[in-house]
């Protein structure tokens, strides 16, 4: 973390310094552009801090980014990000917004504004940014806003739009989990117990561990497609892991 973060700094220094011979522009221009690359790296550090939940840490390069250069887009939306973690909503939504104002076409801001209004209980106004992110070509990610806005339908009751979300987000990355897992909830709710089980298999391949809820899903899935050996080891996994779990209790229970 430490040698990233010295690189990751050492590029602020870096950038502008290369000045093509006779372009009068490109020295002018110079500060904007080490201003922004500052903005850029100290942004890019308080993401990292935000995965590690350093939240304070990461509100700080974000200051440093803002210093920087104060129309910076993306500081915002990720000052957002962790605003919204930190449940102070009122300035997270003001930072979203403030950003898509600096830069309408900025799709990970869309995808991140849209995520905060869909754990906020706006599932269905969420789902609008999720689709505006997605109207630029070169968004490096489609594969979350579909993600978001099939999760966000599967909250609001919407299914019908929450399975042909998610299996757009499948089309652009097979392995996802977060959509697998979505994916098999969905087809066991339908009633499509084998895709149920398919969904979930390619699920847990990719998962180091399944969680309560996960194994006792899958142990309705075996149970309604009568493969006896398959519940019965997940069965044994949830009373051994999670003996005081609601789903444990469930499982005693014989429901």
């Amino acid at each position: 973390m430490k040698k990233l973060i010295a690189l990751l700094l050492s590029l602020v220094v870096l950038a502008g310094c290369g000045t093509p011979s006779g372009s009068q522009h490109a020295t002018q221009d110079q500060p904007k552009s080490r201003a922004s690359a500052s903005a850029k790296v100290h942004t890019e550090l308080a993401g990292m801090y935000y995965e590690r939940a350093q939240m304070g840490v990461a509100l700080g390069e974000i200051d440093l980014a803002l210093q920087a250069d104060r129309n910076y887009a993306p500081a915002y939306s990720m000052r957002g990000l962790i605003r919204m973690v930190l449940r102070e909503d009122k300035e997270a939504e003001e930072d979203f917004q403030h950003s898509l104002r600096l830069d309408r076409s900025d799709s990970q801001t869309h995808n991140n504004y849209g995520w905060f209004l869909c754990q906020r209980g706006k599932e269905k106004e969420s789902i609008s940014y999720f689709m505006e992110a997605l109207k630029n070509p070169l968004y490096t990610t489609p594969e979350r806003a579909w993600l978001n806005a099939g999760l966000c339908s599967k909250k609001a009751g919407n299914l019908k739009d929450a399975e042909e979300f998610l299996q757009r987000a499948l089309l652009v990355q097979p392995d996802l989990q977060q959509a697998l897992l979505a994916m098999a909830e969905l087809s066991f709710a339908n009633g499509d117990y084998t895709a149920a089980k398919k969904y979930f298999a390619q699920f847990s391949e990719k998962s180091d561990s399944l969680t309560a809820e996960q194994l006792w899903l899958a142990v309705r899935i075996e149970r309604k497609v009568g493969d006896r050996n398959s519940e019965a080891s997940y069965s044994m996994q949830l009373r051994k892991r999670f003996p005081d779990a609601r789903e444990a209790k469930l499982l005693m229970h014989g429901e």
